[in-house]
């Protein structure tokens, strides 16, 4: 069971604190939300335990299974197995959404001088893609180009499914969906969610 620990945290940026004094611990098989209005640093939050060097920890710690993480990069904490999923997933315009889970497949389990072959990434995927019920189409498409928000927000959840963090931290995965796109986001995280220690942000 993989646990992340923020203790006593206090985070700011351009010198001004934005995180004051957040305490928080995050366990396989539990989802915490977390709501607010905007500006009340629950983005910054997520940033910060992901390492992004805009934000500087002044007081406290980030703990991934009793280890301290403050001095690793975002791509060693992703390596640990935290995942973050971007309120505004970026389009990369040339890049299939297979070809992006293959790649980042491969380096997370296989390391960063082996590929999973195409074919066998394809037979690794095409449940996945017929449990989220959307067609072998989809992973040919541009990762995010076009994308509508729904299509956008299950994509993220679709790494999810495909890398199997221990921990993911969500950044309004519900933001400008409509009740159908809702639903099927929330009926996958469902099924993934006693695997996983999830961190919800909302602003409601």
């Amino acid at each position: 069971m993989a646990t992340l620990e923020i203790k006593n945290l206090y985070a700011s940026t351009d010198g001004k604190t934005l995180l004051r004094g957040l305490t928080l611990t995050i366990a396989t098989g539990e989802i915490h939300a977390l709501m607010g209005h905007n500006g009340a640093g629950k983005s910054t939050l997520v940033q910060v335990l992901m390492g992004n060097p805009k934000y500087q920890v002044t007081k406290g710690d980030i703990l991934f299974d009793k280890k301290s993480i403050l001095k690793l990069s975002p791509d060693e904490r992703a390596k640990l197995g935290i995942f973050l999923g971007f309120q505004y997933p970026v389009e990369v315009p040339g890049v299939s959404i297979s070809n992006f889970l293959r790649a980042a497949y491969s380096r997370l389990k296989l390391g960063e001088k082996s590929t999973l072959g195409v074919l066998e990434f394809k037979q690794k995927l095409a449940p996945l893609l017929a449990s989220f019920g959307v067609s072998d189409d989809y992973a040919v498409r541009y990762l995010n180009s076009g994308f509508s928000g729904g299509e956008k927000k299950l994509g993220e959840i679709l790494q999810l499914a495909v890398l199997r963090p221990k921990i993911a931290l969500l950044d309004e995965p519900d933001s400008g969906l409509d009740v159908d796109a809702l639903r099927k986001i929330s009926r996958q995280l469902s099924r993934l969610a006693p695997e996983l220690g999830i961190l919800l942000i909302t602003h409601y």
